[in-house]
């Protein structure tokens, strides 16, 4: 049980805050919405100075009693692609935290500090292995964890340049992990978790890791990772699955082009460790310029990313399905729209302007010889359809749906443990229904969280909608299962989730063939 003391508010107020031992001190937290919060929480200690680019720390111990009643912990950011600014704050408000490298902390929302071993679902933010954070208010799981009796716990990590510069082609043994640090952060937070699950009314031994785009970037990863192993017991990758990461002859590449643009020899990475956060920050996008054109476009999605190592990473997660996560059931699917807010500052896009030559020209450049029988499908199965919006169907195909699908076929074809995998089709009515059912739809749904993003993005249905999906969420956490068929190479079952949610097999079985061939070819 918590122990509780009275924390000062104001000049006059004060309130019972309960308090939880950690293993670096005690933390005090707050009550809202019929659960109890601890925001901050430090699981590492800084990443600093000499500490740039290394494993992580455990936090370092504290006296007394911490307070943990606010965000913190963002890490150095890249720059987000640009976007069109009516859609800035599309799902409500963004984290406005300063950066800095002492951003190994978590966040928890507990329905009960007691002996009750509730499911922990541990939430991988999104942003590309290169920004965002744990700290966004569409992430509030307050609903999530009261109305589903799950424990909820968001992280914040190292990103781009800070936890994915592979230094070990020059740097050596001191810097043989520098590439996968900020997986390795995420690794010390599950040890985190695993340690203190049962303080916070959680059962360690019933772990869920979930995460959307980056985020399911992030879980396909620790799939994948020996050190992770016993960590984690389920895993939902949402718009986010990664088949393949960067092998090494890139990423030193990469490494090269950051010294050179630094004027930083090899033997010099005590000065690249000193550097200022701004200093580092402003080569990641002219160091990724210099890269060639990767082998598998439609597959390795990330520079700043992880690193096939041979240990961290031995090998690329569903390139072919890796066995270390046999045991581990999986849940995996995206939005049906997803390349729609991507392709949101184009003009001719977002005013639905594109010609039928203009989305030919395009597609050739992702399809390649496969170009006329996926621009024939989807006249077919879109008549009514502008090439814009064939644009948008075609291209969340082969930027997102394919990797969804191999990694949902390949795990399937080792008959382990199942897969199961959906579809996200509401489509919001903001912008004129543009944005369709874009990437992050779902996210607000997952999290029972549609109240922060505002009326706008909102119709009759949506919050049963956000019921149905947030307890699928948690069922899939308790129990390892979903309510509809896995996933299996004959069949291909999709949940289609909309105001009528739905069982479908193998959706868009015409072409799915195609963006396999054109992703692996």
């Amino acid at each position: 049980m918590a122990d509780v003391v009275l924390l000062a508010e104001g000049p006059t107020e004060a309130k019972r805050s309960p308090v939880v031992d950690t293993a670096s001190g005690k933390i005090a937290g707050a009550v809202s919405g019929g659960v109890t919060v601890f925001k901050g929480v430090p699981y590492g200690a800084s990443t600093s100075g000499a500490n740039r680019f290394m494993p992580p720390r455990p936090a370092e111990p504290w006296a007394g009693v911490r307070e943990c009643l606010a965000y913190a912990g963002r890490s150095p950011q890249a720059a987000a692609a640009p976007q069109r600014p009516e859609l800035a704050t599309v799902w409500g408000p963004i984290d406005t935290l300063p950066v800095g490298e002492d951003c190994l902390t978590l966040h928890v929302w507990t329905p009960g500090l007691d002996n009750t071993k509730r499911p922990v679902m541990v939430w991988l933010h999104g942003g590309a292995f290169s920004y965002g954070s744990a700290n966004s208010p569409r992430y509030d799981s307050t609903n999530l964890a009261q109305r589903n009796d799950v424990v909820v716990v968001a992280v914040n990590h190292r990103l781009n340049i800070f936890g994915h510069l592979d230094l070990s082609a020059v740097g050596g043994k001191r810097f043989a992990q520098s590439g996968n640090a900020g997986v390795l952060d995420l690794v010390l937070a599950l040890q985190w978790v695993r340690d203190h699950a049962a303080r916070f009314g959680g059962d360690p031994g019933n772990v869920t890791i979930f995460g959307q785009s980056g985020g399911g970037g992030k879980v396909s990863a620790l799939l994948a990772m020996p050190q992770a192993k016993g960590l984690f017991h389920k895993a939902v990758v949402q718009s986010g699955a990664s088949v393949r990461f960067a092998e090494r002859e890139r990423t030193a590449q990469l490494a090269d082009a950051v010294l050179k643009q630094l004027g930083i020899a090899g033997d010099q990475l005590d000065k690249l460790q000193a550097l200022p956060i701004a200093e580092l920050s402003k080569v990641i996008a002219p160091a990724q310029k210099t890269l060639p054109r990767p082998r598998y476009p439609l597959l390795d999605r990330y520079n700043f990313g992880p690193v096939i190592d041979g240990k961290v990473l031995p090998a690329h997660p569903f390139d072919p399905a890796t066995a270390i996560s046999d045991d581990i059931p999986v849940l995996v699917g995206g939005t049906k729209d997803e390349s729609a807010i991507f392709l949101a500052p184009d003009d001719a896009v977002w005013n639905r302007t594109l010609t039928d030559a203009e989305l030919r020209n395009r597609l050739e450049a992702i399809a390649g010889p496969a170009t006329d029988p996926v621009l024939a499908y989807y006249a077919s199965c879109k008549p009514a359809a502008n090439a814009a919006e064939r644009l948008i169907t075609a291209t969340t195909a082969s930027n997102f749906a394919v990797r969804g699908v191999l990694l949902a076929e390949r795990r399937a074809a080792r008959a382990k443990a199942p897969v199961w995998m959906y579809e996200f089709a509401w489509e919001t009515p903001a912008f004129d229904g543009k944005l369709k059912s874009c990437h992050s739809v779902e996210v607000p749904f997952v999290f029972d969280s549609l109240k922060v993003i505002g009326e706008r993005h909102q119709k009759p249905g949506a919050q049963a909608l956000a019921d149905r999906v947030s307890r699928t969420w948690a069922i899939f956490a308790r129990s390892g299962k979903a309510d509809w068929p896995a996933y299996t190479t004959d069949k291909r079952s999709t949940m289609v989730f909309n105001d009528d949610s739905r069982t479908v097999d193998d959706p868009d079985k015409d072409v799915r063939p195609l963006w396999s061939k054109a992703a692996t070819a």
